[in-house]
């Protein structure tokens, strides 16, 4: 029980008499007056309900604009005004008597003017008329309830403005006059609370034959009883002379000793009105609690049940009813005024009350207030704020740091930091920040500065408590962590923040540079989805190929291979199959010559399409293996490895580079087969005439002069240029030379003089047989010219003839067909003849002899590619150089006529026969082209 003399005042409302509205002139307006007469009232859907006792119903709106009509022809004793629609009950009496009629009103739609009465019927409970003590309509239309005097209650179920789909029943019977009742709708659960004089019961309208349940022993008087709304859970209120006693539909809650004898009792917003008789009057009337004289005072109390205080206390001079609209309360006297209590907004009531927000009781019922009307969050920060300074300001931290808690996400927490960076408020501050962090307001600095806080109280239980959160609740920034972590010396918890997140790059970090766990961080690494592992490997690579050699030598196996992250990374996501490019690892084995060598080997044996690098780093690692190596089997096993790695086809593109390597590191045998390789030939040869090794010179020549015949000459010069006895080898090229034809005999001579050793017997052998091939060649040269000469001579003769003489046709046959000639014919100068049809079947031209045309065309096509190719100087160049004999290519192109311009010999010298002049023509043409070669 909620005493109420402990309860504090206040004046959270303004009272005001309502006047009249103001004249033309502009002057104050009068006090408004009620019409005479008022009994009964009531308030919704924007106007005040008077009923008088002259049976006219009286609405006055909010431009206090009176209007009315004739309901009844004597009086109006009870009206109820729905909220949600524009329905009115009443209840009234047309004829002297007990004789009550309950109307009800669409005041939407009119009849004559006046307000549609879509229902009348009277307002009697079985056979015995009695008098309506009270009314209440639910608003869903479906059920009306009347109570009278006699302690009956009747229940009209269904529309309630029609007859015909409504019923009606009596639904209490007692002795006790009825004083209240109240629809109580929960859901689809629909309550009737019905007090009397001396009980309270709940009647369970939703279910059939309507159970009823008492709820208490005693009642209250008339107007004394209100449903409360749904900040008190939609409980029934009884106001006793002693206490205000609350009911649930089942059951009693809370009473309040709020003494006086009642009058009326209303719900507002929150607020309970009762209206009492002033203590200094003379109390009570027994039924009629609210018959008092005229010239008693009455008090008004409005209560605030929640936050335990009287929001206004004032007496009126006979208060009729009190009605709530617009927004406020309207207090009806007998003397026809109207008063206006209008509350104050909740910022207005604050600050009325704000110098006694500073002891603790009072500030704990602002705060009340201030929900209870729903004050903003930023109204509510404010005072949580000032309640906060008044406290640190006493010196009360722990109780300054809960309120200012109470203001995260409105006040900015650096006015609250500022306040304890004092160490030895530091808990305080850590408290502040904890809450910062629960309610995801926190930034970066505000993680820094709380984990600070907890490693300079050595708080490792709390510092596990913040990091160690599920990852769905992490309300810090997590790299911020780690580095105040990693800062402050907490490596182990730092480690765990970076891999509980996935912060890899932090995690490895502070495995390498401060933990030194490189074990740990390359198994973390082999973890890691490809990407992220071949990135890291790059970057710590040579950190772990320095200290964990092998294994990481085996990890960089696998990620060039077929990586596949190890463990249960279903979090991080698998990327199979995925390889990296072997070549970009290479740097990180710099000095790690034995495990580069393997991790290479490995590569080239598992993945044949390595990269060319690869094939090179390895082929120059053997090759330095090779040469410092003094064990000799070793060292020849080296040099097969090298020698298979160059024949393995894979530096072809890369030849250069290759040959590099080897001739570097003096590796003689990979030199020559890359020489041999490239078709450096010459290069073979020049090789083996450095290192004086003659017999693999003329191997050389023997085995690749078809392919270069410059080899042998240049053999030739070789051994021209020794002083040593190497008759053997010079005969042995001779002799080839002399085979082949590739030098003029008179070069041969000029090449052999530089060598001092080489006497005429080396050369007697070459000079006699190459001396006797020129004469028998002479011999046959002659004799085609004289043959040349003799058919020339007879061609010219032939012409001759025919320039001279007739030509006599003799033929008696056709060329073509073989036949006997007849007339007509066709004869040619050859000397052939046909038939002039055979002639032109055959024949291509008029002009020409079918049978000598094929050979005609041959010479005409031969002259004509001589004057064609006269002037093609490169090309007889090129031949030249490219023949094995230079002197038939010149006389091929002195017989065209390329030297026509150049040479025309007119007469011969005098004293030198033509067969000296051809012989020595000869062999300057063939001096000069050989060596033009």
């Amino acid at each position: 029980m909620a005493a109420y003399l402990q309860w504090r005042r206040f004046v959270f409302f303004d009272r005001e008499v309502v006047k009249e509205p103001p004249g033309p002139e502009g002057s104050a307006g009068k006090p408004f007056a009620l019409p005479p007469g008022v009994t009964v009232c009531d308030s919704g859907r924007g106007s005040l309900v008077f009923g008088d006792i002259r049976g006219e119903i009286w609405f006055l709106p909010r431009s206090l604009q009176l209007t009315s009509f004739q309901a009844y022809k004597l009086r109006v004793t009870h009206l109820y005004q729905l909220k949600q629609h524009s329905i009115l009950v009443s209840v009234g009496e047309d004829e002297e008597g007990i004789n009550p009629l309950v109307k009800v009103w669409n005041l939407e739609k009119r009849d004559g003017g006046n307000p549609l009465c879509t229902r009348i019927f009277p307002a009697i409970p079985g056979n015995k008329p009695t008098v309506v003590s009270c009314l209440t309509v639910h608003e869903n239309l479906n059920f009306m309830a009347i109570g009278f005097a006699d302690g009956s209650v009747v229940l009209t179920k269904g529309d309630i403005t029609r007859d015909r789909h409504s019923k009606t029943q009596i639904l209490h019977e007692g002795s006790y006059p009825v004083t209240g009742l109240a629809f109580r709708q929960s859901g689809k659960t629909t309550h009737l609370f019905v007090v009397t004089t001396e009980n309270i019961q709940s009647y369970l309208l939703s279910v059939k034959d309507y159970p009823h349940l008492e709820l208490d022993t005693h009642g209250c008087g008339l107007r004394c009883s209100s449903l409360s709304d749904p900040s008190q859970d939609l409980q029934f209120i009884v106001a006793g002379n002693e206490c205000v006693y609350l009911y649930q539909p089942d059951e009693r809650g809370p009473c309040f000793a709020f003494e006086g004898q009642k009058l009326i009792v209303h719900w507002y917003r929150g607020y309970l009105i009762i209206v009492s008789k002033d203590r200094k009057t003379s109390p009570k009337s027994e039924f009629a609690g609210n018959e008092a004289q005229n010239s008693d005072k009455q008090v008004l109390n409005i209560y605030d049940l929640c936050n335990k205080f009287i929001a206004y206390s004032s007496i009126f001079d006979d208060i009729v009813d009190v009605l709530a609209e617009w927004g406020s309360l309207y207090v009806l006297t007998r003397d026809g005024k109207i008063h206006v209590l209008q509350e104050k907004d909740t910022q207005t009531k604050l600050e009325a009350r704000k110098p006694m927000l500073f002891r603790k009781n009072l500030f704990e019922m602002a705060i009340n207030l201030a929900k209870s009307h729903h004050l903003d969050s930023d109204g509510l920060s404010e005072i949580f704020r000032q309640y906060g300074d008044h406290l640190y300001n006493k010196g009360n931290h722990d109780g300054a740091i809960q309120q200012y808690i109470r203001t995260i996400g409105k006040l900015e927490p650096s006015y609250v930091i500022r306040k304890f960076l004092d160490a030895q408020r530091i808990h305080n501050l850590t408290a502040y920040l904890q809450t910062l962090h629960l309610q995801s307001l926190a930034n970066a600095d505000h993680t820094t500065l709380l984990l600070n806080c907890y490693t300079k109280l050595k708080d490792s239980s709390k510092l596990e408590e913040f990091i160690k959160t599920s990852e769905s609740e992490v309300r810090f920034d997590v790299e911020t962590a780690i580095k105040v972590l990693r800062q402050a010396g907490y490596y182990s918890h730092a480690v765990y923040l970076a891999e509980k997140h996935a912060h890899h790059e932090w995690y490895l970090k502070i495995q390498l540079e401060d933990i030194k766990n490189y074990q740990e961080a390359l198994h973390y690494i082999g973890k890691l989805p490809f990407d992220q592992a071949e990135s890291n490997m790059k970057r710590y690579g040579k950190i772990l190929m320095h200290h964990v050699p092998n294994e990481t030598t085996e990890l960089l196996k696998i990620l060039c291979t077929d990586y596949q992250p190890s463990g249960d990374n279903e979090g991080l996501g698998l990327l199979e199959g995925k390889k990296a490019n072997s070549e970009e690892f290479i740097p990180i084995f710099a000095n790690n010559s034995r495990e580069l060598k393997a991790f290479l080997e490995h590569m080239t044996e598992v993945q044949s399409d390595s990269p060319q690098g690869v094939y090179d780093t390895l082929l120059e690692l053997r090759l330095q293996n090779w040469a410092h190596e003094q064990d000799k089997q070793i060292k020849e096993k080296l040099h097969n490895e090298a020698l298979t790695l160059l024949k393995s086809g894979r530096f072809k593109t890369v030849f250069d580079k290759a040959l590099v390597l080897c001739q570097m590191h003096n590796f003689k045998d990979g030199v020559l087969y890359l020489y041999e390789q490239g078709k450096l030939f010459q290069q073979i040869m020049h090789y083996h005439m450095q290192n004086e090794q003659y017999k693999k010179v003329i191997e050389v020549c023997e085995l690749y002069g078809d392919q270069e015949a410059c080899l042998w000459e240049q053999a030739l010069g070789y051994f021209a240029r020794k002083e040593e006895d190497c008759k053997e080898y010079i005969a042995a090229v001779l002799k080839h030379i002399e085979n082949k034809n590739l030098m003029p005999p008179l070069l041969v001579v000029q090449t052999l003089a530089h060598n001092s050793t080489a006497t005429l017997s080396v050369i007697k052998d070459y000079l006699v047989n190459k001396l006797q091939k020129q004469s028998c060649q002479i011999e046959q040269d002659e004799q085609r010219i004289l043959k040349y000469r003799e058919e020339t001579t007879r061609i010219r003769q032939e012409i001759e003839e025919l320039k001279a003489s007739p030509k006599i046709f003799q033929k008696t046959k056709c060329s073509i067909c073989t036949s006997a000639l007849e007339l007509p014919s066709v004869h040619f100068l050859c000397g052939h003849s046909f038939h002039q049809h055979c002639f032109e079947s055959y024949s291509d031209s008029d002009s020409e002899c079918p049978t000598c045309m094929p050979e005609n065309r041959k010479v005409m096509d031969m002259i004509r590619a001589q004057e064609q190719k006269r002037d093609l100087h490169d090309q007889f160049q090129h031949q030249l150089k490219c023949s094995n004999d230079g002197f038939s290519v010149v006389a091929d192109y002195f017989g065209r006529g390329v030297f026509n311009k150049l040479t025309l010999i007119t007469d011969l010298p005098p004293g030198k026969p033509p067969a000296s002049l051809e012989a020595g023509l000869h062999r300057e043409l063939l001096l000069h082209g050989r060596r033009g070669t």
